[in-house]
């Protein structure tokens, strides 16, 4: 058991440091880690409920990735993208496999993917589906998170994210999350895409209403338009299925995927489709200097095999079942709803009791590590590798700082 921990003076001025510059952490220096388990500078060891948004689904430093690690780091590590070795092939064969897709385009993080699917849908509504030049559109919805490039903020309703950095990118159109008839309404003939989170994380882990990915997935097969799945944070394995639109037997034109591909050691993303969509891209279209190194496709190898056995798609579910039980006996007592998909939930605490900041920073010296949304609500999402006598206490200790 950990005892209610203070921060150290090494943690207190990391985070003046970094408040300073309006980000907001949770003052821990991590030292190490070894499976559910971070330790930090000072020895204190943490429960870390924060893997799906450092993309650690697996857990820190697991055997098989370590070793696909340090296997390649004795070979090569980054080539120049003039040419490829050996690991990229077989990471884009397994991938695409898994994906039930042809073709995958490596880059590193979440946010390049979602900018790489940005470019080629907007390629393939020019020279497939005939939309006039500089005339496409994509469809969004608002609570969105798709990172926090230039253009992807241009389509975010956060003010946080969005405030300050325009002027904005033009061609897309915002919706309401969970409205399959507002995305309906929205497509025109130079509508090239639906851009969609399965599950929104970042907006607290919230779930569309059942059935409206299937019914986004009909309008788009009826009117033409590519159906853009971003499972940056979603797929993997954390929902209880390798993708979330499996949940709803819904198969998207494109997935994105990032985050947990990398296995908590390099950043990886992944682009992934058919063929007929992907070659609109030509040579000198698109690329990216280190995207596909032998180092990451390792890794990402790795990371794909774990997931081909439905192992830890099983953990999760389980798992998850057990979060979900031991949350909901909480509604009523500080918490005042609770949505969750496999190993990841959002918990809204009573905004009279205060605010998911102050949450993580209680629970932090109780010795776990979660991240705050918006107001009150916070988000769970524990490694893959988590025990269930550790989901256990950590609902005791969210028990313990709501009373």
């Amino acid at each position: 058991m950990i005892e209610t921990q203070t921060l150290s003076q090494q943690q207190i001025q990391l985070a003046e440091q970094v408040t300073a510059h309006n980000y907001h952490p949770l003052p821990v220096v991590i030292e190490s880690a070894e499976g559910a388990w971070v330790t930090d500078v000072d020895g204190r060891r943490y429960l870390d409920a924060l893997a799906g948004y450092s993309a650690l689904n697996f857990g820190h430093g697991h055997p098989v990735l370590v070793a696909a690690a340090r296997e390649q780091i004795g070979r090569v590590t980054l080539t120049s993208r003039a040419f490829h070795t050996d690991k990229l092939g077989p990471f884009c064969r397994d991938l695409a496999a898994l994906a039930g897709m042809e073709v995958v385009l490596p880059m590193n993080t979440g946010a390049e993917a979602v900018e790489t699917a940005i470019k080629v849908s907007r390629k393939w509504g020019y020279d497939v589906k005939g939309v006039a030049p500089d005339q496409a559109n994509i469809i969004v919805f608002d609570g969105n998170f798709h990172g926090r490039t230039t253009t992807i903020v241009s389509f975010s309703t956060d003010p946080v994210a969005r405030d300050g950095f325009g002027p904005f990118t033009p061609g897309f159109r915002i919706v309401p999350y969970g409205d399959a008839a507002a995305v309906e309404a929205a497509i025109d003939a130079n509508t090239v895409a639906v851009l969609v989170e399965p599950i929104q994380g970042e907006a607290g882990v919230l779930i569309p209403p059942a059935g409206f990915l299937k019914a986004v997935r009909d309008v788009c097969t009826r009117e033409n338009v590519l159906f853009v799945a971003d499972e940056i944070q979603s797929g993997l394995g954390r929902t209880g299925s390798t993708f979330a639109c499996e949940l709803e037997d819904v198969v998207p034109d494109m997935y994105i995927l990032g985050k947990a591909l990398g296995g908590g050691i390099v950043p990886v993303s992944a682009l992934v489709s058919s063929r007929a969509i992907m070659e609109v891209i030509h040579p000198g279209n698109h690329g990216s200097t280190f995207g596909g190194n032998p180092l990451a496709c390792a890794i990402g190898h790795a990371v794909v095999g774990l997931l081909e056995t439905g192992e830890y798609q099983s953990r999760a579910a389980a798992l998850g079942a057990r979060l979900r039980q031991n949350l909901d006996a909480l509604v009523g007592h500080g918490v005042v709803a609770v949505r969750s998909r496999g190993l990841w939930a959002g918990v809204d605490v009573d905004p009279n009791l205060m605010t998911g900041r102050e949450v993580c920073e209680r629970l932090m010296a109780r010795g776990v590590l979660v991240k705050d949304t918006h107001g009150s609500t916070i988000r769970l999402a524990p490694p893959i590798v988590v025990e269930e006598s550790d989901l256990d206490w950590m609902t005791e200790q969210l028990k313990a700082v709501l009373v």
